[in-house]
């Protein structure tokens, strides 16, 4: 019996040591991952704006910047984390700091103005657009939102949603999805790691158990031979 447990218990050894390999070979892969974003994100040299305290700042203002948050938090559902956005490392290389980032793209289009100008007057629907300039607010329409037959929001939809816009909101989105699928795989080597070391333990313990004495076996009494007396 105790060799059996002895042999589950190097079983299991051997098992958690694979598993604390998994963990390490994760490991690894995610440091790799988190050099290449923090590479890519030296090279491209975004960084975000605080003011003296601290305070995340949209153009000076502490206002643009809780604006802005709010369009993250409230209509995106992302939660900003406070731990990836530092003021001594302004650079944008953290999800929620590419999250931000996007947001700031994104709220500038949303919450701006274009011009669009008629050469001539156009009707649509019944209503008659005269010849002139006209001041088109975005006023939170994202590009399906307009009615790109309509003579103003037709052009005012590709004035405000540039392609640039697009690409940058792309592109930073590619950011926040790498870095989080990072951090994600940091858990999992942990998981890894941890179950390795739980199942090295456990089968250490069985090896150490299967080796224990056993109890010895007390002596039986000895038996005193009572002569027998002689038959008459």
């Amino acid at each position: 019996m105790n060799a059996r447990i002895k042999l589950l218990g190097i079983i299991l050894a051997i098992i958690g040591i694979g598993f604390i390999g998994i963990g390490a070979f994760a490991a690894l892969q995610v440091k790799a991952g988190n050099d290449s974003l923090q590479a890519f994100s030296e090279a491209q040299n975004v960084t975000l704006t605080y003011n003296e305290e601290g305070q995340l700042v949209d153009r000076g203002e502490v206002e643009g910047a809780e604006a802005i948050k709010s369009l993250v938090e409230d209509d995106w559902n992302y939660s900003l984390k406070s731990w990836e956005m530092d003021a001594n490392d302004p650079l944008v290389n953290t999800g929620s700091e590419y999250m931000y980032q996007m947001g700031l793209v994104a709220y500038h289009t949303l919450s701006g103005t274009t011009e669009v100008t008629l050469a001539e007057p156009v009707e649509y629907n019944g209503e008659t657009f005269e010849a002139g300039t006209y001041e088109v607010a975005t006023d939170g329409r994202y590009w399906a939102d307009f009615d790109r037959m309509h003579p103003l929001e037709g052009q005012a939809r590709e004035a405000a949603w540039t392609p640039t816009a697009h690409a940058l909101i792309g592109e930073l989105g590619v950011g926040s999805v790498t870095a989080n699928v990072l951090v994600l795989g940091l858990g999992t080597a942990a998981i890894a790691a941890g179950l390795g070391l739980t199942l090295i333990l456990a089968g250490l313990g069985l090896v150490w158990v299967s080796r224990a004495d056993k109890p010895a076996l007390k002596e039986a009494p000895a038996i005193e031979k009572i002569d027998e007396p002689a038959t008459v």
